[in-house]
């Protein structure tokens, strides 16, 4: 059966790129959540005004990957104790979150986070918020960095992560 999950951690090319090469996600897709302008383009995002988040939805069969370990990944792949930014990327639209969609993911989103703190020296600043409407990214965004991978930030930010989490979740690479 095909479930749902949200989750925003820093720029959505790395988290989006890492999450489609999981094995049981069908699609995952770059996008921004739980801001007030309604069909949010990348440059009103960027402005930090829409009070969107850069997130991606992770569309899954939960037969073959389970919610808990798409947890375990996303926060492998960014520093979910950087209140809103994530290295060089500053700003609310880079905030750690997981936007839940039901009760049940937000109680494994807190059990996580609890966890996971002792393992960090700062606290995790991750929202755990109810998801609010979804909205996709502009087409360019969709797979960025597998088909730029020359781009600057791709290089020196986002193909660094991916290739860390190709090797931490090798038994799941697609």
């Amino acid at each position: 059966m095909t479930q749902q999950a949200i989750f925003a951690g820093g720029c959505f090319w790395c988290v989006e790129a890492v999450f489609n090469q999981i094995k049981g996600v069908k699609k995952a897709t770059s996008g921004y959540i739980n801001g007030t302008t309604e069909n949010p383009t990348y440059k009103e995002v960027c402005t930090g005004e829409t009070g969107h988040a850069e997130a991606v939805k992770v569309e899954f069969d939960e037969s073959v990957i389970r919610y808990e370990k798409l947890l375990e990944i996303f926060f492998s792949i960014h520093n979910p104790t950087q209140l809103n930014h994530q290295g060089e990327d500053i700003g609310t639209q880079y905030r750690s979150g997981v936007y839940y969609l039901s009760d049940q993911q937000k109680q494994l989103a807190e059990q996580k986070i609890a966890e996971l703190q002792p393992h960090f020296e700062a606290p995790i600043v991750t929202e755990v918020l109810p998801a609010q409407i979804f909205y996709s990214a502009e087409e360019y965004h969709q797979g960025y960095l597998l088909q730029n991978p020359q781009n600057t930030y791709c290089t020196l930010v986002a193909t660094p992560k991916f290739l860390k989490a190709k090797v931490k979740f090798e038994e799941i690479w697609k």
